[in-house]
């Protein structure tokens, strides 16, 4: 075992809580970098070593992709202009303008699209809500593998999904073409001193692991969870609110959208029929 790798248990205490952790299984230092992923917005400026954006999109284009139709881009933003703005969509998200690689990923189908055209035919099939989810899917997949070789070199990430907020302007400033959305921005860095973050606890496996059939009874299981979310919120100097309080917040007004509730339309309007 790598000598900074953390053992099993000490990394199952640390993701579940103490009382929560599933049975131990195999371990290994993959199994031990997923298990201490933690999102970090306190990313500093310093720079990171000539030729990594090239390896995580290596890493990001080694992830599955349906039928290996690879409808998905990824654009690396620079511009602090374009940056700063990115980040008032985001709701002032200040690390987008801070952190050495801005990334958006992008359901694109455009590609695709392009192809078709130069070949003369038509893409039936291309239309339809099957293939834009197709494109945000393969998106999420190559961005969790650049999430994972980003951690593997010692690099910090946190995804930014708020910039759903406003996907036609996102569209505006990065110059899409119809056919392609973003689904989400990327911040990598160095996490400054001190604000590495901790891990946070997830609902017990007995929620989301279900076996030959749905278990709908969680409520015991949900009650037992929220306390430990309070308590990490409440360690991370941060509203100190339970997970069913968060879910209510997040989900519970069109407010709380920040203006997704139209994103339907906006998708659309990107390119995506949706039929």
């Amino acid at each position: 075992m790598d000598g900074n790798q953390m053992p099993a248990a000490a990394a199952l205490t640390a993701r579940y809580g103490a009382g929560a952790e599933p049975k131990a299984g195999p371990w290994n230092d993959t199994l031990a970098l997923l298990l201490s992923h933690r999102s970090v917005r306190g990313l500093g400026p310093d720079p990171v070593p000539d030729g990594t954006l090239e390896a995580l999109v290596a890493a990001a284009q080694s992830a599955a992709t349906s039928s290996n139709l690879q409808t998905w881009s990824v654009i690396a933003v620079d511009k602090p202009e374009v940056r700063a703005e990115l980040a008032t969509i985001a709701g002032n998200q200040k690390h987008i303008e801070i952190c050495p690689i801005f990334l958006v990923f992008l359901a694109d189908v455009s590609r695709n699209g392009r192809l078709a055209d130069e070949a003369g035919v038509e893409l039936a099939g291309l239309p339809y809500l099957e293939s834009f989810l197709v494109a945000a899917i393969d998106a999420a997949l190559a961005a969790q593998n650049a999430v994972v070789a980003a951690e593997s070199l010692g690099l910090s990430t946190v995804y930014i999904g708020a910039l759903r907020n406003d996907v036609g302007r996102v569209a505006e400033l990065l110059g899409l073409p119809p056919g392609a959305a973003p689904v989400f921005g990327l911040c990598i860095g160095h996490a400054r001193p001190g604000r590495e973050g901790e891990v946070k606890p997830r609902l017990p496996q007995s929620a989301v692991l279900h076996r030959e059939t749905y278990d709908a009874d969680d409520s015991a299981i949900r009650a037992a969870y929220d306390p430990r979310m309070e308590a990490f919120s409440r360690r991370q100097e941060m509203a100190a609110d339970n997970w069913t309080q968060r879910v209510i917040a997040r989900l519970g007004t069109m407010t709380a959208l920040r203006g997704r509730d139209k994103l339907k339309a906006a998708i659309i309007a990107l390119g995506f029929p949706l039929r």
